[in-house]
């Protein structure tokens, strides 16, 4: 039969003890014998095998004052029952100030009763052992996790190096006309991303790409992308296909690859190319907000564009924009984390909002991202990038 608990009996008198251990040992619990209390060492902390101790309250030669002072330096964790043959106030006062779980005078009359308390105390011990493991395993799972953070961190760091690394050059200037961009993540990856590179002797193409989610499954998503528009760039030069010019055909081939890379993700998207010899744009819009916003001597006005973001489905339709740009302007495209940071609540609000921050201060990028507080937001509730592209007449 399993033991029903340790139990540590403290008593000078040896026949009485052996008695009340014969006693327990029927019960059904395990039992140790003290006689001699001045000889005796037993650990009575938080790491004792012992559940509970029955001990006398009148031994010999035992100073319970002193005893208190010890037993409170010891820091005793196992409970105690006291017994005493003079069961009046002051003795049962005295168990109560030495921290005894209960008291029984002798003769003990009611040994069910005492064996009720016994096995309350047995819980009570169980119950801190279980506590104490419970706390170690979890102290044990949070240093691991704390190392697996730490380590998930520095990966993060590592890749976020690796993905600034693939932003194009800022500023890019190209006669009288200047690329430039920026982008704050709402964690180490972003799932938003800006590309813009030459192609040819007088065009540049470039895209603004918001892919759902964060992390580190969104922004391999802007790897894909960055890959794809590299590799169209160099089928241009190498074998002359010219996909790399059509917004329309660059926007159906992202849309091929995200639903191929089957997790999950889907990304708005602006895909446009400067032809910097008749100071034109041709460009395409994948359910992208807010759209992108020209800044020209007439006023600050959005673009138009619709379409479905690319990765949603197969046979998603897309429609190519030609527009004559001024001699002066400032184009400039946002993923829709500059919403999330605009003071007022609705969408329509938050889209004139941004409107009138054009209208009031846009003679240049740094102006405009300075008014939107972007200089000095060093995390945000969603990735936020920015593309601009101005030319000074």
């Amino acid at each position: 039969m399993a033991s029903q608990g340790n139990v540590l009996i403290v008593d000078d008198q040896p026949e009485r003890a052996e008695e009340m251990a014969s006693f327990l040992q029927t019960a059904g619990f395990d039992v140790q014998v003290v006689t001699d209390v001045s000889n005796s060492n037993y650990s009575l902390g938080g790491n004792s095998d012992l559940d509970v101790i029955l001990c006398e309250l009148d031994l010999q030669g035992v100073s319970w004052g002193d005893a208190r002072r010890s037993l409170r330096e010891m820091d005793v964790q196992v409970p105690a029952i006291m017994f005493s043959e003079v069961a009046d106030v002051e003795h049962m006062m005295t168990a109560l100030r030495l921290g005894a779980h209960d008291f029984f005078p002798r003769p003990v009359e009611d040994t069910d009763a005492l064996v009720r308390s016994i096995e309350r105390c047995v819980r009570q011990r169980q119950l801190r052992r279980e506590l104490q493991d419970s706390r170690t395993r979890l102290e044990a799972a949070n240093r691991e996790l704390k190392g697996t953070v730490q380590l998930l961190e520095q990966d993060q760091q590592a890749g976020r190096q690796v993905q600034l690394r693939m932003l194009p050059a800022t500023p890019l200037v190209l006669d009288d006309y200047v690329f430039s961009h920026t982008v704050i993540p709402s964690l180490y990856l972003s799932g938003d991303f800006t590309d813009y590179f030459t192609v040819g002797d007088h065009c540049v193409a470039f895209f603004m790409a918001d892919v759902s989610g964060h992390g580190s499954s969104s922004a391999f998503a802007t790897v894909l992308l960055k890959n794809l528009f590299a590799r169209k760039r160099s089928d241009l030069l190498r074998r002359s296909d010219p996909a790399i010019m059509s917004p329309v055909e660059m926007l159906q081939r992202a849309n091929r690859e995200l639903l191929g890379l089957a997790v999950g993700k889907f990304a708005t998207m602006v895909v446009g190319v400067l032809d910097m010899r008749d100071n034109s744009l041709r460009y395409s819009v994948a359910g992208h907000l807010p759209l992108p916003v020209m800044v020209s001597d007439e006023g600050a006005r959005y673009l138009q564009g619709e379409g479905s973001a690319v990765g949603l489905v197969e046979d998603a339709d897309y429609t190519e924009y030609n527009i004559s740009l001024p001699d002066s302007f400032m184009l400039a495209l946002f993923s829709d984390g500059i919403l999330e940071i605009l003071p007022p609540k609705n969408l329509i609000e938050k889209e004139k909002y941004f409107l009138d921050v054009f209208e009031q201060s846009a003679d240049t990028p740094d102006e405009l991202v300075t008014r939107l507080g972007l200089d000095h937001v060093e995390t945000a509730p969603d990735d936020i990038a920015a593309l601009f592209l101005s030319k000074r007449g």
